[in-house]
């Protein structure tokens, strides 16, 4: 379908999806701005609270010398201190991998808005040398045919529901009448055998009519050449 359609409405297609692909990316920077703002911000405050745990971990020691009770408390606290730092660092370790993944995927969309820049160059070059004043006349233009192309598919596809709705009815009525003349051509046969038997049988009675016919024709005959003698006997 897409090797059926104009150059130009291949490239305003191009030029759409590049239109779509750099407000991807202005949305990707938009998100990576903040990902990095919120990193940032969680940056300084791991610096913030690793300066605090080295203040408190010196004034900690301090507390160990003068008494051991407060010694075993700070050590304590010095302990959910480092867990909180190696929570943080795995934190920090996880944004920095997410910034890697963001990265590549900002990489993978500039190549992307890049290799379709081209296309808006050249629908800039079709529009000055077209009936058409801007870009988005030829997009337009793009919909109206396209909703026209998907317009006539449907009537299409309509008008083949339809075909096949007759085709349908007309196997139907092909199958009815085959059947009828089937069975009229069943009777036919019953009458044809019935006329054969009866031909046979007037050919039969035709042969015994003639005999019949010559029988009388002797009897006849033979009645008469009586009579001549009896006639002749009483002459």
């Amino acid at each position: 379908e897409e090797d059926s359609l104009s150059p130009s409405v291949r490239l305003q297609q191009k030029k759409k999806q590049a239109r779509m692909i750099q407000k991807a990316l202005d949305a990707e920077e938009e998100a990576f701005k903040v990902r990095m703002e919120a990193i940032n911000c969680r940056w300084r405050d791991l610096q913030a609270k690793e300066a605090q745990l080295k203040a408190y971990t010196q004034k900690f020691e301090k507390f160990i010398q003068e008494n051991d009770e407060k010694r075993i408390r700070a050590l304590k606290k010095a302990s959910k201190e480092r867990e909180l730092k190696i929570q943080r660092e795995k934190e920090l370790l996880r944004a920095r991998r997410e910034l890697e993944v963001l990265k590549n995927k900002h990489q993978k969309i500039y190549n992307a808005l890049q290799k379709y820049s081209i296309f808006n160059k050249y629908l800039e070059d079709v529009v000055k040398v077209s009936e058409f004043e801007e870009i988005r006349e030829v997009i337009g233009r793009h919909k109206t045919l396209v909703r026209m192309h998907e317009d006539l598919l449907q009537s299409t596809q309509t008008r083949m529901e339809m075909i096949e709705k007759a085709k349908v009815l007309l196997a139907q009525y092909t199958e009815e009448k085959e059947d009828k003349i089937l069975q009229y051509n069943n009777e036919l046969a019953q009458l044809q055998t019935r006329f054969d038997q009866a031909h046979s049988d007037v050919l039969i009675w035709e042969s015994h009519w003639a005999h019949i016919q010559n029988t009388a024709a002797e009897k006849t005959l033979m009645l008469g050449t009586i009579k001549m003698a009896t006639l002749n006997l009483f002459q």
